[in-house]
């Protein structure tokens, strides 16, 4: 007979009370960080709204296999996201409804899984409270709230690569007692079976997101520890023995092989071609899409992307050099160090490509809270923390000035407050040995920064043209989505995929083809034409004997490359008819 014990609301409440109150906290605080702002965002260009658009293709066609663009196949990532965000969609709005929330779903899961393995991998690590601080600061960090709310694969990959991380951490750390010549090698042989199946399951899953990035930051670590332990150290690394290799690489296999297969004989082999031939290599051998960086780039993006575990960073050297011997430090270093140097040394660069690195330099961060700070590692913490929160003011200032409208110099203000006032008197509080409370006041800094930024975004009308080109369908009554006016909408001159998801598969993208713009409006769809085609367009038109007919006018800023923006809506109203009766309007 089941006892009141059994049912799974208990054992979950057990649990939470039983060892994962801390990781199952962070992972609350990084949902209630990235929620408001996965709300308030638009769709944003260029890779969230393709992966967006790519999703609902999957929804509108049943195809599950293949992975689209429009018309054209999306070669570049795994199918995972794709998968998750369709599923998310189907239980929530449904793709006729071009939401982009139920799409950023997967990437809020993603953040609150980071938090949560973070502080789950830390607790192994360092202790419940080392483990707990940790995870609630990767929750607030900037870089990893800012994903959330994007509809991508980072926010996922990271939670899925730290959870692996922190899987690995618990086996390293735990099976090393198992060597015959450790100290007190342990009788009893635990197996670790829970570890080795998350560590597996997680494996699969950065792969289906990401392709090599799980596995590159796993070989550089296990590389790593393996140089450490066997030639510094001169120990046994019998460790690595007990990963579960047999059955792990077969399940592996099992969850990774069929859509490989099946991509590889639906493509006939182009997805790989594309995907490995294309995308990865455009990013080794060069700055692929103009994302090119020095290397260094990461490194000093750090007092940004971590904010505002940046004010901890001088801690965690500290920490760092003075306890690399311990086994717990040296896992976090030989985690961190080579991968975030691939990602150095690698000529294509993001800010958040670095990111399933971070929770290891989260850890030495979380760690420094409790150690005694010298002098310069002191003034690292104020330097950074300081640079990180002057950038972050100096960003919301020129976004203010350039675009903003005059009600949004408060977000400026409360930017600077909390990045700079709050994260400096957390930092203070810390310094005078009132840990708690400088603790509680660095994470509010991070929250209302990352809040005020977001706003912020959202109040520069410029910025956001797809928003602005689908107010002026619907104010012109010319939206096919409302089935005012015949579809799809035409645009001449401007291919931002924003655009594309707000409208609709169909919508017609014509780069620089003004006689196909001509052909939209001789077929009576909408069509917006941006001025730097205006001149080609209207020759065209005259040549086809039309007269377009300008209904309004978007006037903005494309982000993605830097350039402003003019788009006129055209429609084609039929020809009056002089003999057909007049109808008076209501009032005059």
């Amino acid at each position: 007979m089941p006892t009141f014990t059994s049912f799974l609301p208990v054992k979950l409440l057990q649990a939470a009370y039983g060892g994962l109150r801390g990781p199952l906290l962070a992972a609350l605080l990084a949902l209630i960080v990235g929620i408001p702002c996965a709300l308030m965002l638009p769709p944003m260009d260029r890779d969230e709204s393709r992966f967006a658009q790519a999703s609902s293709q999957m929804l509108e066609s049943h195809d599950y296999i293949n992975i689209n663009l429009q018309n054209v196949p999306r070669h570049k990532k795994p199918v995972g996201i794709y998968w998750l965000q369709a599923l998310c969609v189907k239980m929530t709005t449904g793709v006729a409804a071009r939401d982009i929330f139920p799409y950023r779903l997967p990437s809020l899961i993603g953040a609150a899984l980071a938090a949560f393995a973070c502080a789950w991998g830390a607790a192994k690590a360092f202790g419940t409270r080392v483990g707990t601080k940790a995870g609630l600061l990767f929750a607030v960090a900037f870089v990893l709230a800012w994903e959330a709310s994007s509809a991508r694969t980072d926010a996922l990959l990271c939670g899925t690569t730290t959870l692996m991380m922190a899987a690995l951490a618990r086996l390293y750390l735990g099976t090393r007692a198992l060597d015959p010549e450790a100290p007190n090698p342990d009788t009893k042989r635990p197996k670790f079976l829970k570890e080795k199946l998350i560590f597996w399951l997680s494996m699969a899953a950065t792969i289906l997101l990401k392709g090599p990035i799980g596995p590159m930051v796993l070989a550089t670590t296990l590389l790593a520890l393996w140089v450490w332990d066997v030639l510094v150290l001169k120990n046994k690394t019998q460790w690595i023995r007990h990963l579960g290799w047999g059955w792990g690489l077969c399940l592996l296999a099992l969850i990774c092989g069929p859509w490989a297969v099946a991509i590889t004989i639906t493509t006939d082999g182009a997805f790989w071609t594309h995907a490995i031939g294309g995308d990865l290599a455009s990013k080794v051998d060069g700055g692929s899409e103009g994302h090119s960086g020095l290397p260094g780039y990461h490194t000093v993006l750090l007092a940004l992307t971590l904010f505002p575990a940046s004010w901890l960073l001088g801690g965690a050297i500290q920490t760092a050099v003075f306890r690399r011997h311990e086994a717990a430090i040296r896992f976090a270093l030989c985690w961190f160090l080579p991968a975030f140097l691939v990602f150095e040394l690698t000529p294509t660069k993001l800010p958040h490509y670095p990111l399933p690195t971070f929770a290891a330099l989260i850890w030495l961060c979380a760690v420094s809270l409790d150690v005694p700070l010298k002098g310069w590692a002191r003034g690292i913490n104020w330097t950074l923390g300081l640079l990180g929160g002057i950038l972050f003011t100096a960003v919301a200032v020129v976004g203010f000035q350039k675009f903003g409208p005059p009600h949004a110099i408060v977000f400026v203000v409360l930017t600077g407050i909390s990045a700079v006032g709050i994260a400096a008197f957390a930092a203070w509080l810390l310094w005078r040995q009132h840990p708690r409370y400088g603790f509680g006041f660095l994470l509010a800094a991070g929250f209302l920064t990352h809040l005020c930024i977001v706003s912020l975004a959202v109040s520069l009308k410029p910025i956001w043209v797809s928003n602005a080109m689908r107010q002026a369908l619907v104010s012109a009554h010319l939206d096919p989505r409302q089935g005012i006016a015949p579809g799809p909408v035409a645009v001449l001159g401007y291919n931002e995929p924003s655009f594309v998801f707000a409208e609709g598969t169909k919508t017609q993208l014509l780069d620089t083809n003004a006689n196909g713009a001509v052909d939209a409006l001789q077929d009576g769809r909408p069509l917006f034409v941006e001025q730097r085609d205006q001149a080609a367009f209207l020759n065209a038109a005259a040549n086809a004997g039309l007269t377009p007919h300008a209904v309004s006018q978007v006037k903005g800023f494309d982000y993605s490359n830097g350039k402003p923006v003019v788009l006129t809506l055209y429609d084609n109203p039929p020809p009056v008819d002089p003999t057909a009766p007049t109808t008076a309007i209501a009032g005059q």
